[in-house]
């Protein structure tokens, strides 16, 4: 999964929200379900997410979203399998290969129509 962030130190709740896709109420179950998620907060509290939050939420998204996980048993994936990041950042080059290989293949087609 492809997340569109820029380079920031945090991020708002609506901001990761509509980078996963997902309603602002789940990113606010998952920090109640998984300690790993520790958001800072304003005096308002107003979420922030910093990018060692963000890459938390990568990892529950893809085990709950992608892989099919329980809530529980993400918990648990996460707290006995230290190669799940690793997963993770490896899913994602290969996506963005994946996506820079179909662009290339595009630009050839459009070369030979011509």
């Amino acid at each position: 999964m492809k997340i569109n962030l820029p380079d920031k130190l945090y991020y708002s709740i609506g901001e990761v929200a509509k980078a996963f896709d997902v309603n602002t109420s789940l990113i606010r179950y998952w920090e109640q379900e998984f300690p790993i998620i520790k958001p800072k907060k304003n005096k308002k509290g107003n979420r922030y997410f910093t990018p060692e939050d963000i890459k938390n939420l990568q990892m529950i998204y893809h085990l709950v979203k992608e892989k099919g996980y329980t809530l529980d048993g993400a918990r648990i994936a996460l707290t006995t399998n230290s190669k799940i990041s690793e997963t993770v950042t490896i899913i994602d080059r290969l996506e963005f290969i994946k996506a820079e290989l179909q662009k290339l293949k595009a630009s050839l087609a459009d070369q030979d129509s011509e």
